[in-house]
């Protein structure tokens, strides 16, 4: 058939009257059974080069991707049009993966989309050697690359499978972020007869901003003073977790209609607000760069980050989900460049910090190294007997497999880790050499705050792009420059806000009685952290009262109407009578009886020393009593300690606390930690 006859198969089936050019090439191309890779830009349409032929083929085709979003959305959007598409990932329970595996064996499913980690699923692996596939494709490439901005190890497993498929069998690779050295890489890796389609990366309805900062606080308060004035709803990005919540509860309550989103919420939650972004109900979501990505959405009217991403291309990636639909859209980037006793720029540390961590140390993998010498374990003990993170832990492995070092074994049901002996030592070179690569991608980054060019230039030149298209609209060039002007009343309003707003502490579970509680501050906001090391470890006796002021207000606004009987106070480890005689305060100023009957049955150590929650659990496990039980029968407890992290002392009290008959226990802190979480 020619182009006329497919785009009128194109119109029946999608409803879309004809491809663009670069599309058709595309096209062509898969369905004469040759091996493509296509670098363009978000809202360019790159999912219907592989959607169309899909449905032409008589066979089933596999789509890799990393966007559980993007599958959710596209699956719907597919089985509205009558052409059967399922998709298989973590949203789904095993016995939902297993029934779409079957179906798909069976020939029911044209069109199936499926997570990269899948293919260290056994069941997935055996699966498609039955399978009657017609085409693959691999959303989101740069992931396979180890130069590319998001590199995820497992995902190269499916370069495993591209090359056991016939050198006629068509496989397409997509992505719209990669530089020349990222697509010479992707190139090698799928080999054979390959053609690599890079289109135009330019996106001329952007209007790009920087503004600079000198506090947080400024960031925070110019959004309040201005995103109501932006036309339409967007999204603003922020560097962890715990921001999302904080910028969020900010712009509430400053009256702007936010809501925050991150990877750390449930599933039933991320799909709530995701589609309240599709129905635009909220002017922004806050988020981390969790949200965003496979959200088919063309009308995003704006993209402010308020804290600096880690290179050119995360950031182009990241704007590059709004104004899809060719109209203004506004770009803002905020950036504190006030310096710390080093001279470094506050917004340059965070960044920094995650790509000197995002390789663990090289002690850590000769620890793993020598444990698995010892004998083969998985990966909840790896982390246990190593006391790593899950996120380090994974990355270790994952270098040791692909280095031979290690490898992955069964042993029935449970997965291990088994140490090859006579495997080469750890070359370490790979590490040093991403490592300084991603601190030139962060400089350069930097160095996108501080341009004279056309900020979109900078852009499509750090990616390579070759275009001979004007660049303009910023404001280095026809725009205004934003700024920000910070008056008495809004400094007194943002204060305001410090002393009204306090962290929930999520500590609630079905076999106990302990109830969510509340903290009196972050731990990273300066004047409590400052004053709670100065008392902890530089001698700075009791906490002071304006802790216990703050503490009192945090817990009137969570539980003021509550009657309580009794206050208890954590044991401590290291630091004395510290949080005993806050406790003391506390009990004294809201006129609640405190007992000091609550006991530690055995030394712990201190849980900041553990990297990850089973650690931790394991570390205070069974290690408190109450020397009086039958106190404790049918009473509502205030429990206090001074920092709130995991959460695992509090609850494990909490567990002992039920099992005496407690009615309730609610946790007070002064401070949560801030944690590290990016997405």
């Amino acid at each position: 058939m020619n182009r006329q006859e497919h785009e009128l198969r194109l119109k029946r089936r999608f409803g879309i009257g004809h491809f663009y050019d670069e599309q058709w090439e595309a096209v062509q191309r898969i369905l004469n059974g040759e091996r493509i890779l296509m670098i363009q830009r978000t809202g360019f349409g790159k999912s219907l080069c592989y959607q169309y032929p899909a449905t032409q083929f008589t066979g089933m085709t596999v789509i890799f991707s990393p966007l559980i979003a993007l599958m959710r959305d596209q699956v719907k959007s597919l089985n509205q049009k009558g052409i059967s598409a399922k998709f298989i990932n973590s949203e789904q329970t095993p016995e939902e993966n297993s029934q779409t595996i079957q179906e798909a064996l069976e020939g029911k499913v044209k069109i199936l989309y499926i997570a990269p980690e899948r293919q260290e699923n056994q069941e997935w692996i055996e699966a498609t050697r039955k399978m009657n596939l017609s085409m693959v494709v691999i959303d989101e490439a740069h992931t396979i690359s180890v130069w590319g901005h998001d590199f995820r190890p497992a995902f190269r497993r499916i370069i495993n499978l591209v090359k056991l498929l016939p050198q006629h069998l068509p496989v397409l690779a997509t992505t719209a972020t990669a530089t020349k050295r990222v697509q010479r890489d992707i190139e090698n890796q799928i080999g054979g007869n390959l053609t690599t389609i890079r289109g135009n990366l330019c996106r001329p309805n952007f209007g790009l901003y920087v503004i600079r900062v000198h506090t947080e606080d400024e960031k925070m308060i110019w959004l309040a003073q201005n995103l109501n004035q932006i036309d339409g709803t967007g999204l603003v990005y922020t560097g962890t977790r715990v921001n999302t919540e904080i910028y969020a509860k900010w712009l509430k309550y400053t009256g702007i209609n936010a809501i925050d989103y991150n990877a750390g919420l449930d599933g039933d939650t991320r799909k709530e607000v995701e589609n309240a972004l599709m129905a635009n109900k909220y002017k922004c979501i806050v988020s981390t760069n969790a949200l965003g990505m496979g959200i088919d959405k063309s009308d995003i009217r704006f993209v402010i980050h308020t804290q600096m991403p880690a290179s050119p291309i995360h950031y182009y990636q990241e704007i590059g989900r709004a104004g899809r639909d060719g109209k203004p859209t506004t770009i803002i980037l905020f950036y504190n460049e006030s310096t710390d006793n080093d001279g470094i720029e506050e917004d340059y540390k965070l960044p920094k910090s995650f790509i000197e961590g995002g390789r663990p140390d090289m002690k850590y993998y000769l620890r793993v190294i020598e444990k698995l010498k010892e004998e083969p374990l998985g990966e909840r003990n790896l982390m246990k007997s190593c006391n790593l993170k899950q996120t380090q832990i994974r990355v270790i492995k994952a270098d040791l497999i692909d280095q031979g070092i290690i490898k992955e074994v069964s042993y029935g049901k449970n997965k291990l880790y088994e140490y090859q002996y006579g495997a080469k030592p750890l070359d370490t070179k790979p590490f040093a050499d991403l490592r300084n690569a991603k601190l030139k991608d962060l400089e350069a980054m930097r160095d996108y705050v501080y341009t004279t060019k056309p900020r979109m230039q900078y852009l499509c030149d750090f990616l390579d792009n070759e275009s001979d298209e004007p660049y303009s609209n910023c404001d280095n060039t026809n725009l205004k420059p934003l700024r920000i002007v910070v008056t008495t009343p809004w400094r007194e309003k943002m204060s305001e806000f410090r002393e009204t707003y306090f962290p929930v502490l999520e500590v609630e579970s079905r076999n106990s009685k302990i109830v969510n509680g509340v903290a009196a501050s972050y731990y990273g906001v300066s004047n409590v952290g400052n004053a709670l090391h100065r008392s902890k470890y530089e001698n700075g006796g009791d906490f002071p009262d304006f802790l216990l002021r703050l503490t009192l207000k945090a817990f009137r606004k969570a539980f003021g109407n509550q009657r309580f009987d009794l206050v208890l106070y954590v044991p401590p480890t290291h630091s004395g009578d510290l949080v005993k005689n806050f406790a003391v305060k506390f009990a004294s100023v809201i006129k609640v009886p405190i007992s000091h009957k609550l006991l530690k049955t055995r030394d712990t150590q201190e849980q900041k020393v553990f990297q990850n929650g089973y650690s931790k659990k394991d570390n205070v496990a069974d290690a408190f009593d109450y020397s009086f039980p039958s106190e404790i029968l049918g009473k509502r407890i205030i429990l206090m300690d001074d920092i709130f992290d995991s959460g695992a002392t509090i609850k494990e009290i909490g567990k002992m606390l039920t099992h005496y008959g407690a009615e309730m226990i609610a946790p007070i802190t002064i401070a949560k930690t801030v944690g590290g979480d990016l997405t």
